[in-house]
């Protein structure tokens, strides 16, 4: 009983204690007053400024600018299929690509008939060679077309800056890069002369570029000769400043790329040696691991080896794959 009265009473003299700690003490220690003290030192008032009216039009300019820009991009978000085979630089119609589509899938349909492979495999393999695979090889040509104009571009808007400071206009120093670039640049650029010579203004014109180049580096580029045209200001200047933007975007983007080969080497390992195993075992045995494709049981087991492998394979991709 003793015991008990002894550990409440510590219990309530520690409670005690830390409460008087944490509310009392820093009053009484000057604790309080030091920091009341350093608040009232680094408070700053605010320093009022004149802002006469050219400044405060001008940032009304570049304000309004930059939100027609995202209003833009706001409605364009779906982006219809002409526009996406033109991203990847091939000159088909919608036509074309569906038709293509439909033999591919058509084909693999009837090869897998063929084989005895059943429907609903005929019906998945179809699937992936009809709707699939276009599109997988659409997105590859636009990434490459992508990654080529990344490339070129810095170098291309250090030649329009050193155009414009030996004076010659915006106009003629996009037509010397049109002339002298490489694709995909050559193209880009030659598309935005054809568009500011029907009589759309140079600055939209450029701001269009972001939709057939939809790369942020191309929306900084629009969004620059944009607000340049409009507002006014020193071109040169601006176009040195993304210059060297742009080739800090790159530097970074192939540090990344070092960085994340390592865990890239690893993912490809994983995801290639359910197959090499597979194929190792029908070169040694085949009885026994052709049970998998001529058995109802086998052919569902491996559909399901590979759903999983490729949810596998999904997680990984996003898991190394970097956005800045």
């Amino acid at each position: 009983m003793n015991m008990q009265a002894l550990a409440m009473a510590f219990l309530a003299f520690t409670a005690v204690g830390g409460l008087a700690w944490v509310f009392i003490y820093p009053s009484l220690s000057g604790a309080t007053k030091v920091n009341q003290r350093r608040a009232a030192i680094a408070r700053t008032e605010p320093v009022k400024r004149q802002t006469d009216k050219s400044q405060r039009s001008r940032r009304e300019q570049v304000e309004g600018s930059m939100k027609e820009v995202e209003a833009r991009r706001q409605k364009e978000k779906k982006v219809a299929l002409s526009i996406r085979l033109a991203q990847a630089g091939l000159d088909w119609s919608d036509n074309k690509f569906l038709t293509i589509s439909g033999i591919l899938g058509a084909g693999g349909f009837v090869v897998v008939m063929m084989g005895g492979g059943g429907l609903l495999a005929a019906v998945g393999i179809a699937f992936a060679a009809g709707f699939g695979l276009p599109r997988w090889v659409l997105g590859f040509l636009k990434k490459r077309r992508e990654k080529a104009f990344l490339k070129a571009l810095p170098d291309a808007v250090d030649v329009i800056v050193r155009g414009i400071k030996a004076g010659l206009p915006l106009f003629d120093s996009i037509k010397v890069v049109a002339a002298d670039a490489t694709e995909p640049l050559r193209t880009e650029f030659y598309a935005i002369i054809e568009t500011q010579t029907i009589g759309m203004p140079l600055g939209e014109a450029c701001a269009r570029l972001y939709e057939r180049m939809p790369v942020p580096e191309a929306n900084f580029f629009g969004i620059v000769v944009a607000i340049q045209q409009k507002s006014g200001g020193n071109l040169s200047e601006a176009l040195g400043n993304l210059s060297k933007v742009l080739r800090d975007r790159k530097k970074m983007a192939e540090k990344i790329q070092a960085m994340s080969m390592e865990a890239k080497a690893s993912a490809g390992i994983i995801g290639s040696l359910p197959p090499i195993v597979m194929l190792l075992v029908y070169l040694s045995t085949p009885d026994y691991i052709s049970l998998l494709w001529t058995e109802p049981t086998g052919r569902l087991m491996l559909a399901g080896c590979v759903l999983w492998m490729s949810c596998g394979i999904f997680v990984m991709k996003k898991m190394i794959n970097f956005d800045f």
